[in-house]
């Protein structure tokens, strides 16, 4: 069986929770599709070199969550070459026999247009800068600078800005606990299946 979920959304909005609680419930494989990005802003050098000869060693890396791989990545994404370098390898994944959910910035409206299930994960700039603090701590309102900055680099690019597939199921999990989007997410999966 063939079978992708698409999720997309801006950073610390929960895509990656739902994605990884869908794989689980489902069976289906799991990419988190940011990792690509992080690891070859991590990696340093050429990008361009760095997105072509990752391996999958590079997406186990420790650091991978940390605000700078984030920077990083958002920084590298915007770059023709990495994009084109990491596409194929994720329609690969998506369309691999078994099911598979990819959560990112582009999967619902260019790496996966066709995927069965499209979902858009959100929540204010507010409320993920804060769910980030948590997780990496920091100057609170640093980290909200941040936030900002990488929403409008990714909302702003040219290429694959991030933006919700006008097919796709919007999730705003500011006020949402993470079991009621999971529960709404996985009804959506079980009336496409």
């Amino acid at each position: 069986m063939r079978f992708t979920v698409a999720i997309d959304g801006p950073a610390a909005a929960g895509k990656g929770t739902i994605g990884r609680a869908l794989a689980a419930r489902f069976g289906f494989a799991h990419l988190d599709t940011g990792l690509l990005y992080r690891a070859v802003g991590a990696l340093g050098g050429d990008p361009v070199a760095a997105a072509r000869g990752l391996r999958a060693a590079d997406l186990a890396r420790d650091d991978l969550r940390s605000l700078a791989a984030g920077q990083a990545a958002s920084v590298v994404a915007v770059i023709p070459e990495v994009r084109a370098a990491l596409v194929a390898f994720q329609r690969r994944f998506a369309r691999a026999e078994g099911g598979a959910v990819l959560d990112g910035r582009d999967i619902g409206t260019v790496i996966c247009p066709e995927a069965e299930v499209k979902l858009y994960v959100t929540a204010s700039a507010e409320v993920r800068a804060h769910r980030r603090w948590l997780e990496v701590g920091g100057d609170a309102a640093r980290v909200l600078a941040e936030v900002v900055e990488r929403d409008t680099r990714d909302m702003g690019r040219a290429e694959a800005p991030l933006r919700a597939a006008v097919d796709a199921v919007v999730i705003d999990t500011s006020e949402l606990p993470i079991e009621a989007a999971v529960a709404a997410a996985v009804a959506l999966v079980e009336a496409r299946l």
